[in-house]
């Protein structure tokens, strides 16, 4: 049987939309028809697991995909690098994994970690910490951002 083409791969997270909560699909076919870009990576948002907050964007192959489910802990490619880093093998700032969600076209994932440290390499917890103020029209550094900072009208 050949691969699937990027054809096939769409047709089967369409199919996947009618599914019911509860149905269960083998793991290898799932990732048999993730969807990775030219370059054979796809982008994963990183979140902390107890609160919800978004702690990073980095990039996986199928490679580093395989690596984060089989040991539990984050492993990302490194695009500058042009290889596997699993989070925190130096910094010890380290991203346990609670799940790994593929979002509807297959083509993007959604790590939810335990983070032990910092996830940014500022040593800042999160990546997201330059906010914009188009009123002001600059930006600025916050390191402590939360949506729970944030006035309920910018919701």
């Amino acid at each position: 049987m050949s691969a699937p083409t990027d054809s096939d791969k769409r047709a089967y997270f369409l199919s996947l939309e009618g599914s019911r909560d509860g149905h269960s699909i083998p793991l290898a076919e799932l990732l048999e028809r993730l969807r990775f870009n030219d370059q054979g990576l796809a982008p994963v948002i990183t979140q902390d697991a107890m609160n919800g907050e978004v702690l990073m964007l980095a990039w996986v192959n199928e490679e580093a995909l395989i690596q984060t489910l089989r040991s539990g802990q984050m492993t990302y490619f490194s695009r500058s690098r042009n290889k596997l880093w699993v989070k925190g093998e130096t910094s010890g700032h380290t991203q346990k994994v609670v799940d790994v969600r593929i979002d509807c076209d297959g083509d993007a994932l959604l790590s939810r970690v335990i983070q032990e440290g910092s996830a940014c390499h500022t040593e800042r917890r999160s990546c997201f910490y330059v906010q914009t103020q188009p009123q002001a029209n600059s930006a600025q550094i916050n390191s402590s951002l939360s949506l729970d900072a944030l006035p309920s009208e910018e919701l």
